[in-house]
């Protein structure tokens, strides 16, 4: 009968019968393994969390060139000027204040911001 291990960020494993596991998997590739339990590294979190930000604006970035092209062809400069402040929202999204001051994973879950990328995948 194979054994169920659980891998943390580190590549150390443990039994999964022999573990405590976060309830939460969202941050399993930064779990941490001390002795039979594992946590969440918070500081591996953010680097996870900011990758999902990146990955969810991307989309967004190309739907806002789209709206930008558009308004450059019409002259529209009052939508040129809220695609190009949208466009850098996103790009700041990933250096947010709230992302760096969390302390633990539901103030990190907390700092998404719905406004500018929709909704959480938290």
């Amino acid at each position: 009968m194979a054994t169920t291990t659980v891998v943390d960020k580190d590549g150390k494993s443990i039994a999964a019968d022999d573990a405590t596991v976060p309830s939460d998997r969202h941050f399993r590739d930064a779990w941490s393994l001390s002795g039979s339990t594992i946590t969440e590294d918070v500081t591996a979190s953010k680097v996870l969390f900011k990758d999902k930000i990146r990955e969810v604006r991307t989309s967004l970035l190309e739907a806002l060139d789209v709206d930008y092209m558009k308004a450059l062809e019409a002259g529209n400069s009052s939508a040129q000027t809220t695609a190009k402040n949208k466009k850098q929202a996103l790009r700041d999204a990933p250096a947010a204040a709230a992302i760096e001051v969390a302390s633990d994973i539901t103030e990190l879950k907390a700092a998404w911001n719905t406004s500018i990328l929709g909704s959480s995948p938290y």
